[in-house]
C-alpha cells in the first residue's frame, strides 16, 4: 500500500513491471519506441503518462493497459456491481435465460435502451449498470424466443452499451466479449448499420491496446459499408470519420504519414457537417458541429501539438461547448487539462479538471487521464487548492 505522502501513479507501476520483466529503462524504452528520458520522467512522476505511452509500454511489458493505469478503480462498489451480472448474461448466449416472470414488452425495453444511451451521454455509470443486466436478459429472451429483428437490434444496442460501460471501468476483456455478442445480434437485426456501431467501440479498445493500425482497418471497412441512403447514414458515417481521426492521430507517433490522414478524416467529418449531410440522430452518436469541433482539438492533442489544441479550444468557445452533452464536454475538459499540464500552466489545468468534475463527476473519477493529471498536480503543488484536494481524496477513497 502507498501512503498519502507517496501516492501511487502510473510511472511507479511501470517501474514495478519493468523490474518484474528484468528490463532496464533503456530496454523498455526501446521496446516501446519512446526515449529513455521520457520513460525516466514518467517513472519519477515528473511527466503525465499519455494514453499512447501507456498503451505502448503495456504492449512492451506484455500486460493489459488497465494494469498500468491501476484499473479497475475499486472506490465505488455500486459502479462495479454490474460487472458480475453482465458476465452472467454472457453465459446465456445461444440459449437465453430462464426468467422468473414474463419479460416486459419490446416497446418498454426499447425505452430502457434509449434511457441507457442517454445516461451514457451524461456519464452516469452507476445508473447504467443498475439497468442493463435485466434489460439484456429480457431482450435475450425476446430475441431467442421470437427471432424478431427488432429484438435483435435492441439487444445489439444494449450489448454495445454494456461494452462501453465495462471498457470505461477497465474491464477490456469483458467489453470485448459483450461487443462480440452485440455484433452477432446486430447481424441478426437486418439493419446494415448496426454492426458498424459495435466497430466504433472495438476500435477504441484496439487503440488502447496499442493497435491503432488494425483499428483503422476496421473503421475503413466500416466506412465502406455505411448505408448512406438510410436515415442514420450521415450520423454513422460521421461518427466513423471522427473516430478514425483520433486513432490515425495516435498511429502517427510511429508512422508520420498518419498525421495527414488524421486531419483528412477530421475534415471529411467537418465537410459532412458543412453540407448538412448529418442524417437523423437515431443512435445518439452526437455527430454535431460542437462534437466535430472538440474532435479537432483532440486530434491535435493526440498528435502532441498542444499549441494547436489550445488554439482550437479558444476558437470553440463557451457557447459551443455548452451544446455538448456532459460526457463529451467533460472529455474535452480532461483533454485540455492535459494540454495545460504539458505547457506548465497548472492553474488552468486545475480549472479545467474542476469544470469536468462539475459536469460529469463519475466520468472524472474513473477516467485514467484525469486521475493521472490529478496525481501529477498533487505532486507538483506545495499546497493543494481545496477543489484539487477533494478530487484527489475522492479518487483514493
Amino acid at each position: 500500500m502507498v501512503d498519502d505522502a507517496t501516492p501511487e501513479h502510473v510511472g511507479r507501476r511501470i517501474a514495478r513491471w519493468r523490474k518484474k520483466r528484468d528490463l532496464t529503462q533503456i530496454g523498455l524504452a526501446q521496446r516501446a519506441n519512446y526515449s529513455r528520458s521520457y520513460l525516466v520522467q514518467v517513472e519519477a512522476g515528473h511527466k503525465v503518462a499519455t494514453p499512447a505511452f501507456v498503451a505502448a509500454t503495456a504492449a512492451a511489458l506484455g500486460v493489459d493497459p488497465s494494469v498500468l493505469w491501476g484499473q479497475p478503480y475499486g472506490h465505488d462498489d455500486h459502479v462495479h456491481a454490474a460487472v458480475p451480472q453482465l458476465r452472467r448474461v454472457l453465459a446465456y448466449v445461444d440459449v437465453g435465460p430462464e426468467l422468473a416472470s414474463p419479460p416486459r414488452s419490446l416497446d418498454v425495453l426499447a425505452a430502457e435502451v434509449a434511457t441507457a444511451q442517454r445516461l451514457m451521454l451524461k456519464a452516469q455509470l452507476t445508473k447504467i449498470g443498475e439497468r442493463l443486466p435485466a434489460v439484456l436478459e429480457e431482450l435475450m429472451h425476446w430475441a431467442y424466443e421470437t427471432d424478431d429483428p427488432r429484438a435483435w437490434g435492441l439487444l445489439s444496442r444494449a450489448f454495445r452499451a454494456a461494452g462501453s460501460l465495462t471498457r470505461r471501468l477497465g474491464y477490456s476483456g469483458d467489453a470485448l466479449a459483450l461487443l462480440g455478442c452485440g455484433a452477432d445480434a446486430a447481424r441478426r437485426s437486418q439493419d446494415p448499420n448496426l454492426p458498424l456501431l459495435v466497430t466504433l467501440v472495438r476500435a477504441l479498445i484496439l487503440m488502447n491496446l496499442n493497435e491503432p493500425k488494425p483499428a483503422l482497418k476496421l473503421l475503413d471497412q466500416a466506412a465502406a459499408n455505411v448505408d448512406d441512403d438510410s436515415p442514420d447514414g450521415g450520423e454513422v458515417g460521421g461518427a466513423i470519420e471522427l473516430r478514425s481521426a483520433i486513432i490515425a492521430a495516435r498511429a502517427a507517433r510511429d508512422h508520420d504519414e498518419y498525421s495527414s490522414r488524421a486531419w483528412d478524416y477530421w475534415r471529411r467529418a467537418a465537410e459532412r457537417i458543412r453540407r448538412g449531410r448529418v442524417g437523423t440522430p437515431v443512435h445518439l452518436l452526437e455527430f454535431t458541429p460542437a462534437n466535430v469541433a472538440i474532435h479537432g482539438a483532440a486530434v491535435a492533442v493526440e498528435l502532441g501539438d498542444m499549441d494547436e489544441a489550445a488554439r482550437r479550444d479558444h476558437e470553440i468557445g463557451e457557447p459551443t461547448l455548452a451544446k455538448l452533452p456532459p460526457e463529451r464536454r467533460a472529455h474535452h475538459e480532461i483533454d485540455m487539462s492535459r494540454v495545460h499540464v504539458e505547457t506548465g500552466n497548472y492553474s488552468k489545468a486545475e480549472a479545467r479538471l474542476e469544470s469536468a468534475d462539475r459536469i460529469a463527476p463519475q466520468m472524472v473519477t474513473f477516467h485514467p487521464t484525469a486521475r493521472s493529471v490529478v496525481t501529477h498536480l498533487v505532486g507538483v503543488r506545495r499546497t493543494l487548492p481545496e477543489p484539487l484536494r477533494r478530487l484527489h481524496h475522492r479518487m483514493r477513497t
